[in-house]
């Protein structure tokens, strides 16, 4: 008779397995909510610093054009009338026309402001992360033009391609409550200017 009250009857069992269950399936919820929460505090994002343009953000992105845009830095940018962002080497002259720019998409544009000064804007929607401007301006210039990932664009994929084919570790995860990088310039880069009066 003791060996009867040991024996599991096939009601506690069927009990036992979905309590089981249950607990699992709440351990798996929790813990994918956890994973969703740590996903959407963190985001990708280039660190200008350690970027060296190599055209994969333009070719490597799951979205065609890519989430990544180029970015100026207006308050540290020279205005120079030969930006080096872009013109193309040794231009045939140092005016607006696509024989004379860098870039192959046409995204930045070239406004005279006054003198010698020069305004350069960059259309994010022509953009197609290819980083010749950026390379160019930090050769010969003092950076205010950069990378970054636009996150109104990026689908924040887990594991992000750019990232995986980035030469230099650039790609970087980042707080979403403060999601861009600007680049660390340093204050004899910044060149002062009279651009408006």
């Amino acid at each position: 008779m003791a060996e009867e009250k040991d024996k599991m009857t096939r009601r506690d069992f069927i009990k036992a397995g979905a309590c089981g269950a249950a607990c699992f399936a709440l351990g798996a919820g929790l813990g994918s909510l956890g994973e969703r929460g740590a996903k959407q505090d963190m985001v990708w994002q280039i660190d200008p610093g350690k970027c060296i343009q190599c055209g994969n953000c333009e070719t490597h992105c799951v979205l065609k054009p890519s989430a990544v845009k180029c970015v100026h830095a207006f308050g540290v940018c020279g205005y120079c009338e030969r930006c080096f962002g872009f013109f193309a080497a040794k231009p045939a002259e140092y005016t607006s026309g696509a024989e004379n720019e860098l870039c192959p998409a046409a995204a930045l544009t070239r406004k005279h402001v006054k003198g010698q000064y020069h305004e350069y804007t960059v259309d994010e929607e022509k953009c197609i992360a290819c980083g010749r401007c950026v390379k160019g301006c930090r050769v010969q210039g003092n950076s205010s033009l950069f990378l970054q990932v636009r996150h109104d664009r990026c689908l924040n994929c887990s594991q992000c391609s750019i990232a995986e084919a980035c030469p230099s570790h650039a790609f970087v995860r980042v707080p979403a409550s403060t999601p861009y990088i600007r680049p660390k310039i340093k204050p004899s880069d910044a060149q002062p200017r009279d651009k408006a009066s």
